[in-house]
């Protein structure tokens, strides 16, 4: 059993410039787990850095602000409710477009790791 407030996770900024806080890992949690699950926020104005994840799919849930999101040259418009599912291998990158924090979750099946993950610099 884990019970925890997204609050209480430490936040840092992942390697594609997003805050993360990793809600649910295997390697923070202790348990067998086959996705990992993120709390990401982009403040107004910023964006995350192009990257792809090699060999797990990604799907973004969003809880709060509105932006777009980039997955394989298409944009797709974001906000609260709407959910993307980004295929393994596919470069991806959201902006916040709006005037608050833009708020999603990122499940990540296999668990996200760090050497799968691509990032583009611009």
């Amino acid at each position: 059993m884990i019970y925890k407030h997204i609050d209480e996770v430490s936040a840092f900024i992942a390697g594609d410039a997003t805050h993360i806080r990793e809600v649910l890992h295997p390697k923070n949690d202790g348990h067998d787990l086959l996705y990992s699950l993120a709390h990401a926020t982009l403040e107004p104005g910023a964006a995350s850095l192009p990257h792809t994840i090699k060999e797990s799919s990604e799907a973004y849930i969003i809880t709060e602000g509105h932006g777009t999101a980039y997955v394989g040259g298409k944009a797709y418009a974001l906000s609260p409710g709407i959910v993307v599912l980004i295929p393994a291998g596919v470069e991806q990158f959201v902006r916040n477009e709006g005037s608050g924090p833009l708020r999603f979750l990122c499940i990540v099946s296999p668990p996200w790791r760090a050497d799968q993950e691509e990032v583009r610099a611009e």
